[in-house]
């Protein structure tokens, strides 16, 4: 006899799966729950960025840093839980933010690793500012580094398709 269940969301990190097979992953309406726990799972130390580099310059990578279990979520649909930090709005919508894992990171002077947030770029009009409380968005997944002006921002970029539940 094979038996399974699944616990309800746990605070940041999406669902936990208990005595699951291999095969069977958590989901939210045909996206896999991905939590912070998972996404922030390794250790991620960021190369020396160049500014004066030309910006043709190929820029120093950190990608072999990124292990394969994590390589393997990229293109995936998944649902990810954290908090907002609205990067760019657009008629009073949030269009891009940072997805993080804990209220306290950025706002209150900790920094947060690079594998401790997602850029979340909405697809469609935007979505509510929601701030200090956890919330969930669906999307497809980007697993890699991103580079802006020769700055590493992030590895992690979630194209959402919608924010699917709030906490709180």
């Amino acid at each position: 006899m094979k038996i399974s269940f699944r616990l309800p969301f746990l605070f940041l990190g999406g669902a936990a799966c208990v005595l699951c097979s291999a095969a069977e992953k958590p989901s939210l309406d045909g996206y896999e729950i991905v939590g912070f726990d998972r996404l922030a799972s390794y250790t991620f130390t960021p190369p020396e960025a160049d500014p004066a580099a030309a910006p043709t310059a190929t820029p120093p990578s950190g990608a072999n840093q990124i292990p394969d279990r994590i390589k393997a979520l990229d293109a995936q649909k998944v649902a990810v839980t954290g908090f907002m930090l609205p990067v760019k709005m657009d008629g009073g919508l949030v269009k891009e933010f940072l997805l993080v894992k804990d209220p306290m990171m950025c706002c209150y002077g900790v920094m947060p690793k690079l594998n401790e947030w997602v850029v979340v770029k909405m697809l469609g009009k935007g979505v509510k500012p929601l701030m200090d409380i956890p919330i969930t968005f669906e999307g497809k997944l980007k697993v890699g580094e991103m580079y802006e002006n020769g700055y590493l921002t992030g590895v992690y970029l979630l194209e959402g398709d919608k924010m699917a539940e709030v906490k709180g």
